[in-house]
């Protein structure tokens, strides 16, 4: 199906042209015709497949054909969209931007870790689309910045994802305080419809329709798997000599702790790679920037926590290292989905090390099948001496430095703590 084949505004057709795009994927061509009839849906469908632009295209259609009512005040949004993580609101943002810029609707989105004044000044210029995490959006609601009495519109991304992050309290907290479910059009996007996902669908929503867009293997099509069996202290040398092998420009590397990701980052840039890292602790602007390097070319690898895993949307990313396997097996599936997305190809490595293997068969029962193992050849660890031993990866501050051998002191030795020698 074609995208010209929908009653779209013409504002929209025109954004849609306007990024080159003209064949709907498999989550539009089951979502679309059923969200532009105004009907909820529940819908599943693996990462990286356009279901962003499938509620955002229902979103703008909506909010053209049906104008305000009357009585709505400029701080009462028109549509609530709900994101799990602060990358992944930035990244529906941008998508909103970018399908919507000849609509003349007006967005603003909310979450932690930058400005809290200028988000909350924001609402006094009017907002038509709010998009923001549970704990924010609760918070200027309850200053009454905001309020839901004139929300046409719930979009609840990630559904899977608040579960697992604890945010199902502040979830429900905000679809209690919006109009009652046949007075709006409410749609939810997760990967997996599990039991209590379905369950809080029935709950606030109006006989939804459920989706599960795509049958057949649960990874994207286009990825290229490959394990590699590896003893913890063989792994960065091997990937080393695979990211020189493949001569990666945008690739990501996914770790389990916080304290791997920042020694692996400071030792990859002491390598040459232009690299940086999001975990949780990176302040947000510095976050943003990080990503924004990545996706301009300016750095080439990207270490990440699993707080990167969902939500990132970054065109062009050719490789994906699982340096640490997932605890997870969900996790799995939602690393590998940052490269071949909207039908490009890509390549997906995972190193099963001995402290993280025990993960890899609830992984290959979860995917049904078992992931390649090619031979290798333990020449590749032959890696040289750094080349930059003073190079520091993006997103480390002075603190996070690595460790150096203290110097020697000079003169007479420094006497211990302790009582003085009569």
């Amino acid at each position: 199906m074609r995208f010209t084949e929908l009653d779209i505004p013409a504002s929209v057709q025109q954004a849609i042209d306007d990024l080159g795009f003209s064949e709907l994927t498999a989550v539009q061509e089951a979502c679309l015709p059923v969200t532009l009839s105004g009907k909820d849906v529940a819908a599943q469908g693996r990462t990286g497949t356009g279901k962003t632009a499938a509620f955002l295209i229902t979103t703008f259609t909506h909010l053209l054909s049906s104008p305000p009512r009357q009585d709505r005040k400029p701080n009462q949004p028109r549509t609530l969209i709900i994101a799990p993580t602060r990358e992944l609101v930035v990244q529906i943002a941008a998508d909103a931007e970018t399908l919507g810029k000849h609509t003349g609707l007006k967005r603003h989105l909310v979450f932690g870790g930058v400005d809290y004044e200028k988000q909350r000044r924001a609402f006094e210029d009017g907002v038509d689309i709010l998009i923001g995490t549970p704990g924010r959006l609760i918070d200027y609601f309850k200053q009454g910045c905001y309020n839901l009495k004139q929300c046409d519109i719930l979009i609840v991304d990630e559904a899977d994802r608040m579960f697992d992050l604890g945010f199902i309290k502040d979830l429900r907290y905000l679809m209690r305080r919006l109009p009652p479910p046949d007075k709006r059009q409410s749609m939810l996007f997760s990967a997996t419809l599990s039991q209590r996902v379905l369950e809080l669908a029935y709950e606030h929503m109006n006989d939804p329709v459920k989706l599960r867009a795509e049958e057949g293997e649960i990874t994207a099509e286009g990825i290229t798997e490959s394990l590699y069996h590896v003893a913890m202290d063989e792994k960065f040398p091997l990937l080393v000599s695979l990211l020189r092998e493949d001569n990666v420009e945008r690739g990501m590397i996914f770790i389990n702790e916080k304290r791997t990701g920042e020694r692996l980052a400071a030792q990859l840039a002491r390598y040459g790679f232009a690299v940086g890292i999001l975990s949780g602790d990176v302040r947000q602007n510095k976050r943003l920037r990080i990503l924004k390097d990545f996706t301009a070319g300016k750095l080439h690898l990207l270490v990440a926590t699993d707080v990167a895993s969902r939500g990132l949307h970054i065109d062009g990313v050719t490789h994906v290292f699982n340096y640490d396997m997932p605890q997870d097996q969900q996790d799995y599936v939602h690393r590998i989905g940052r490269t071949a997305r909207a039908g490009k190809k890509g390549v997906a490595i995972s190193f099963a090390c001995e402290r993280f293997c025990f993960g890899l068969p609830d992984i290959e029962k979860y995917i049904s099948r078992s992931i390649p193992a090619p031979a290798w050849d333990h020449e590749r660890l032959e890696i040289g001496p750094p080349t930059h031993r003073s190079a520091m990866a993006e997103g480390l501050g002075k603190g996070d430095r690595q460790p150096t051998r203290p110097k020697e002191s000079k003169g007479r030795p420094r006497r211990p703590h302790g009582r003085r020698p009569r």
